[in-house]
């Protein structure tokens, strides 16, 4: 009777994909779906290098049994569970994982802890899933894991919607006839709260503020304000947080005692500091919770920071959570481009825009970990799959680039007026003098001669394209003019010299220093097309930041707000600031931070004797710092104080003082930490 049970119990949910509704499944289900053949061949393919098939593996959420409408969120979580999945990222390291927990059984059982799943992972990793006892948090577990192990997983705190992809049975190392039980989940749902200890009441999600859930607005809300209350602070957060609060649930009472964490205060404990909270009626929203609710009205559907790519085959999950927490730390400009985005959305974004924003900064030098002096030459590739939406970088480009195009239209005219000129003069008149007119934007598909003349019109300053379809770019290079381009493009990340010469008038001849920088939107194939076998070696695959655009697969349509007149003002305010730099920008926290990471990945590949890492760390490294650059420009006083050095060039020092928009401390103001 308890096997029959236990095989019809619903212990965990299964999707197509991981942007696919997750349905609730039993352990027959479970096993079934990995003993099929296919999957077993898909992650064959996958681990001998066919990366592309990843996002069509199956998965499953080893934190939750049951979702509403089956929409994996964590505020559609109906039946979560108080376990948590360890992510061991080295490879072929399970074996010996595996021996370890079972010398260190009795250790981890006298701490609460069960285990009931091993796993390799499709990259030949490590999965296990442990039972948590009451009061352990997932931050203590993965420290006793560590210990216990040998092995740091993930340090990454996975929320309760998180998914994991599926692995044929022969993966499968260990399974506890537990991880099929569930009882202990009617227990947490009588207690009214979510495992994890997170603290909210369980039907906190069926509560809403403009289709906004309360559990999100209050997350939200401990992110921007230092987190949750630690011991000895409780009921003066819990106060403020009530304040803010009664002004979007009408000042009812009723309403915040449901919605409110409790952090062990009884019910009348709670209602004390409701009371307190209520006494006065609201003057209307403050500008902080506006602000949280204007952030989470327009992300996507799933109304999560990650869900769209939430889980732990490549770990983006963590790099988007990360970046959300850092969307309200970004400075002008960035910051604003990013309004109206969905989270998923964001790097995509932020990679397009840096081209443009490193084209206004021409007038600066920088200095680099290893002593050398560069400019800010960047090019992006935004890919992702048809109807990816990567229209909304084109949008937020556009934006970025408009100062360009109002000084291009006047210098087109002029010289659209000279060659009427020249064209309409008379056979014995002397033909009019070529204004050599200054046009920074030009189409990706501009030909080298035409090129050639805009750099040496250029009068210093860089070159941008912008391209909607990269495969429109290499249809219509040929392939003498296409191996041009990659000249041109090489040449481009360092500055460096190029030209031609032709005996004809017709044909632009001369040697310039090529600053150009660019931003190209494509399809998968696209890209693969450009950087063929024979020529991904060349050195232009590691000059370029290549972004992908997240998985759109199965997910439902993303929700985007148009940016407000304020916010693209503000962008405008950006170029102004980044045009206003020149001379030589000095950022010693900043080089040390990059020559941390990139010492960091050479030990790693070294570790690996990996050396496509060990070479792609390397330019990977010089365009993180030129970004970082940026950053720091358009978050430093806008008028930076100019100093002479020895030889008699001018150096902007950073500089300690804060922008009146910008939140926070600490030494990392003009410092990125690179994950």
């Amino acid at each position: 009777m308890e096997s029959a049970v236990v095989r019809t119990m619903k212990f965990t949910c299964i999707g197509k994909g991981h942007g696919a509704p997750c349905t609730p499944a039993t352990k027959e289900d479970w096993e079934a779906l990995r003993k099929q053949p296919w999957l077993a061949q898909m992650c064959a393919r996958i681990e001998k290098g066919e990366e592309e098939l990843k996002h069509r593996l199956p998965v499953w959420t080893p934190h939750c049994a049951e979702f509403k409408d089956n929409h994996r969120a964590i505020a559609d979580a109906v039946r979560p569970l108080n376990r948590l999945m360890l992510d061991f990222d080295e490879k072929g390291h399970t074996e010996d994982i595996m021996s370890t927990l079972k010398i260190k059984h009795e250790t981890l059982k006298s701490c609460g802890i069960d285990v009931l799943l091993i796993e390799e992972s499709v990259r030949r990793g490590t999965h296990v899933l442990v039972e948590l006892p009451d009061g352990m948090t997932p931050e203590e577990a993965q420290e006793l894991m560590k210990e216990a192990t040998g092995f740091a997983p993930d340090a990454a705190v996975k929320d309760v919607s998180r998914c994991i992809y599926m692995v044929p049975e022969d993966h499968t190392k260990y399974v506890n006839p537990k991880l099929f039980a569930v009882n202990q989940v009617d227990r947490l749902l009588d207690s009214g709260l979510r495992p994890n200890h997170e603290h909210v009441p369980i039907d906190l999600p069926r509560l809403e503020f403009k289709g906004i859930p309360y559990s999100s607005i209050i997350a939200e809300w401990w992110r921007r304000n230092g987190g949750e209350p630690a011991e000895g602070e409780r009921n003066v957060k819990l106060h403020k947080l009530a304040v803010n609060l009664r002004a979007i649930c009408d000042n009812k009472k009723e309403v915040l005692m449901q919605v409110m964490p409790r952090f062990g205060l009884t019910d009348t404990e709670l209602k004390s500091v409701v009371d307190s909270a209520c006494k006065e009626e609201p003057k209307g929203v403050s500008k902080v919770m506006q602000g949280i609710l204007d952030s989470l009205e327009f992300r996507d559907d799933s109304g999560e920071f990650t869900t769209a790519i939430d889980e732990s085959a490549d770990g983006s999950a963590e790099a988007n959570s990360k970046l959300y927490t850092l969307h309200s730390k970004l400075p002008i400009g960035l910051k604003e481009s990013l309004v109206g985005v969905p989270v998923s959305m964001h790097m995509p974004v932020l990679c397009g825009i840096m081209p443009i924003a490193a084209a206004y900064a021409d007038q600066v030098t920088v200095e680099y970990c290893d002593g050398n002096t560069h400019r800010l030459g960047l090019m992006s590739i935004i890919r992702g799959e048809q109807a990816s939406n990567k229209s909304v970088v084109k949008n937020a480009v556009d934006i970025w680039k408009r100062q360009l195009d109002e000084e291009d239209a006047l210098s087109r005219k002029r010289e659209e007026e000279w060659k009427e000129r020249k064209k309409g003069r008379k056979a014995n008149e002397k033909a009019p003098e070529d204004p050599h007119v200054l046009i920074r934007v030009v189409p990706v598909t501009v030909s080298c001669s035409t090129l050639l003349k805009r750099f040496k019109n250029a009068q210093g300053h860089t070159i941008f394209s912008f391209g909607e379809e990269l495969d429109t770019l290499r249809k219509t290079n040929g392939a003498g003019s296409w191996s041009s381009k990659y000249d041109i493009y090489r040449l481009a990340f360092d500055n460096g010299e190029w030209g031609q010469d032709y005996n004809s008038d017709a044909a632009e001849s001369g040697v310039v220093n090529v600053a150009y920088n660019w931003t190209l939107l494509g399809t998968n194939g696209a890209l693969r097309k450009c950087f063929k076998a024979d020529n991904v070696e060349n050195g232009l695959s590691s000059r370029v930041l290549v972004a992908e655009m997240p998985d759109a697969s199965f997910s439902k349509m993303p929700k985007f707000k148009k940016r407000s007149a304020e916010d693209e003002a503000r962008i405008q305010q950006a170029v102004s600031r980044l045009r206003s730099f020149s001379g030589l920008v000095d950022t010693p926290r900043l080089r040390k931070a990059i020559e941390a990471w990139v010492e960091e990945k050479r030990v790693e590949a070294a570790k690996d004797i990996d050396h496509v890492k060990d070479t792609y760390r390397k330019r990977a490294a010089v365009i993180g710092f030129r970004c970082g650059v940026i950053y720091y420009m358009l978050e430093t006083h806008p008028q930076p104080l100019p100093v002479r050095d020895g030889s008699g060039q001018t150096q902007v020092k950073e500089l300690s003082t804060p922008l009146p928009h910008r939140e926070g401390k600490g030494e990392s103001r003009n410092c990125i930490k690179f994950a």
